[in-house]
């Protein structure tokens, strides 16, 4: 048996554990062990995991400590953390008092999507670096009684003013990028649909009172929560930033500038007097004083600060559009993932359906253990590059649909199985690509490189319904644009588009900005669905899953999926094997940050990282910061994964 039980709090309003150590209800098994419940019973916060020392890595190696600006940058690995087993629900999110408040609406008979928007409201809070009421998210969601499959797509919008050169430049007589930069600019912040996302699943698929779903998070504003390892890390890399925001800075640093420090108890009554107020109405969110203060956030122009053209039209006008899910099939599974705006379902879609075409069970991990294992050289070869042709097309193709169609009208021209042959004969196995070229379809664009996005967080939830929900949430960078309202964090959604309009040959980026046009994205919440006898029909729910982690989530998702359905990991090892993988460059990353991996002198010798580069790739040892969770079905309820390189819990009733 592999538990992991260090400590259990009972007065939860003034705690959240370092890294190293909270995790779980139960510490559950490896794959082939079967542990008992831990006595703490339903909710109870349990330690899993033991925190990893990691060698210093050599100096050719990119390991930047801010992780405001640098998307491969972790806050440690848990090692030999164990999947969790529960019976009838199961959840996990980033954080474990998000979690637990979570947990316990499963536990008082709430839904799904109940359990969502009571995380969520605790995320903001505790995690304010990475999602909160001033961001948007993709949501997937299963109604296990209309056996249906929702994709709620809140992302933020551009102001109806947004002209083309909005982010490129103050004006047209004042040619210069805007100040401090465009991400710190009011220029940078969309308007946000978090709320009303979570107002529409909760009124169509919630059970529980929609004030009573917000206490959890009100009492912790209140009496006050502890600044957390990574949350600590992330105000410390910050801070000269934040402290152009005269509110933020108030909130996040000491009187003389310096960060406020893990450990510190901060109250947020802002916070909560917001989320009173979104309790009674959430529309007033949109309408209200809340709005008005949105928009005096966003015209501020304290520290010198670009002034952005968000009004209260463009917040009252805000709608939460329903996609229809993109779902595909993968060696006797269905994958189910989101449609663009966000490109994270067309390319985790597409890599899939390009790793078909060759025997991956053949090339799975070696000495598999309770951090996944070895990765085989061959399995992240291919994996690698059947991502290089996917974000190939993704980058020229896939933008915002309302405004830019994709080739042939529907993302079935990028992922049918015949296109997708072809683009499997591509990969050698002798060598790789370095740089994939899209498939030839025509316009639109030259494509555009993504920026990056890491203020990003996951939550992957099943209930006692047998409902089950994916929601990536975002408020783009970490800290968003650093501007901050009533209590919370606006987010730099806009920074997703291209700021420049046209690419090298003088066509439109499909990604360009437009007025009320959303942004592109990598988010890619997914649900998994066992196949059913007939082709294009779907059985029983299998897995939900997602993460963080900018354009590298579609890397990571894959992963994780690649772990589980060819591999025959269980959550927690897909989740907590290395992070692997490549966008269309000829950068290949292999996350340092696992124990496994011998980053020292620029990983010389490391097997895996020896092996990839006699086969041309240029391997990045920087670390990863995936935020991964998943949850899968078996005959005996549920069997949960949080990732080890963030503070994520998963939990439900162990008993």
């Amino acid at each position: 048996m592999n538990y992991r039980r260090v400590m259990r709090f009972s007065a939860l309003t003034k705690v959240i554990a370092p890294l190293t150590g909270v995790v779980l209800v139960l510490a559950g098994c490896a794959a082939d062990e079967n542990a008992e419940p831990d006595a703490a019973g339903p909710c109870a916060i349990v330690a899993n995991g033991t925190a990893a020392p990691k060698a210093p890595a050599s100096p050719t190696v990119t390991t930047s400590r801010n992780i405001s600006t640098n998307p491969a940058v972790a806050t440690g690995y848990r090692k030999e953390m164990t999947a969790v087993r529960t019976s009838t629900y199961s959840v996990a999110t980033a954080n474990p008092l998000s979690t637990q408040a979570a947990c316990e609406v499963l536990r008082d008979g709430g839904t799904a999507a109940d359990a969502l928007v009571a995380a969520q409201a605790v995320l903001g809070l505790v995690e304010p670096q990475s999602s909160g009421l001033g961001g948007g998210g993709f949501l997937l969601y299963y109604d296990a009684a209309a056996d249906s499959v929702q994709a709620y797509d809140g992302r933020e919008v551009a102001p109806a003013a947004a002209t083309e050169n909005y982010l490129r430049w103050i004006s047209d007589t004042d040619r210069t990028e805007p100040k401090p930069d465009t991400r710190a600019s009011g220029r940078s912040i969309g308007v946000p649909g978090i709320v009303r996302l979570m107002q529409e699943v909760h009124a169509e698929h919630g059970k529980t009172g929609w004030r009573d779903l917000f206490s959890p998070a009100v009492t912790l504003a209140d009496d006050g929560f502890k600044i957390s390892t990574r949350m600590a890390t992330a105000i410390a890399g910050a801070a000269s930033q934040l402290k152009l925001d005269p509110r933020a800075a108030e909130y996040f640093l000491n009187p003389d500038g310096s960060a406020k420090s893990e450990g510190t108890v901060l109250t947020n009554p802002a916070y909560a007097k917001t989320l009173g107020v979104i309790a009674s109405d959430p529309q007033s969110f949109y309408t209200g004083a809340i709005a008005g203060d949105i928009v005096d956030a966003v015209a501020d122009i304290s520290g010198g600060r670009t002034p952005g053209m968000m009004t209260r039209e463009d917040l009252a006008g805000y709608a939460v559009k329903m996609r229809e899910a993109l779902c595909s099939p993968y060696r006797g599974k269905v994958i189910c993932g989101m449609p663009p705006p966000s490109s994270g379902g067309i390319a985790v879609a597409s890599t899939l359906g390009i790793l078909e075409h060759f025997a991956m069970a053949g090339h799975k991990p070696t000495d598999i253990d309770l951090d996944g294992g070895r990765p085989s050289v061959m399995g992240v070869h291919l994996i690698s590059e059947a991502e290089r042709l996917a974000y190939a097309d993704r980058d020229k193709y896939v933008a915002d649909t309302d405004f830019v169609p994709l080739p042939g009208g529907t993302p079935n021209t990028l992922i049918n199985t015949d296109y997708l042959a072809g683009r499997a004969a591509l990969i050698s196995e002798q060598r790789s690509m370095g740089t994939a070229k899209p498939g030839e379809f025509g316009p639109p664009t030259t494509p555009v490189p993504p920026p990056p996005e890491h203020g990003t967080s996951q939550i992957s939830i099943i209930d006692a319904r047998g409902n089950a929900a994916s929601m990536t949430t975002t408020i783009e960078s970490s800290f968003g644009s650093f501007h901050m309202v009533d209590g919370f964090i606006l987010n730099n959604q806009l920074t997703d588009f291209s700021a420049e309009p046209t690419g090298p040959d003088g066509a439109p980026v499909a990604n360009r900005i437009q007025p009320g046009k959303r942004p592109r994205s990598s988010m890619a919440p997914t649900l998994v669905f066992d196949a059913a006898d007939q082709p294009g029909t779907r059985g029983p729910l299998y897995a939900t899953l997602g993460s963080p982690g900018g354009s590298v989530i579609i890397q990571f998702v894959v992963k994780t999926i690649v772990g589980m359905v060819d591999w025959g990991l269980d959550p927690q090892q897909a989740v907590s094997m290395v992070d692997f993988g490549a966008a269309n460059t000829p950068k290949t990353n292999v996350g340092g940050e696992h124990p496994v991996i011998d980053t020292s002198d620029n990983g010389d010798h490391d097997p895996l990282v020896i092996g990839l580069r006699k086969l041309g790739h240029q391997v990045d040892l920087a670390d990863q910061t995936s935020g991964l969770s998943a949850i899968i079905r078996d005959n005996d309820g549920f069997i949960g994964g949080a990732d080890p390189r963030r503070e994520g819990l998963v939990m439900g009733d162990t008993g």
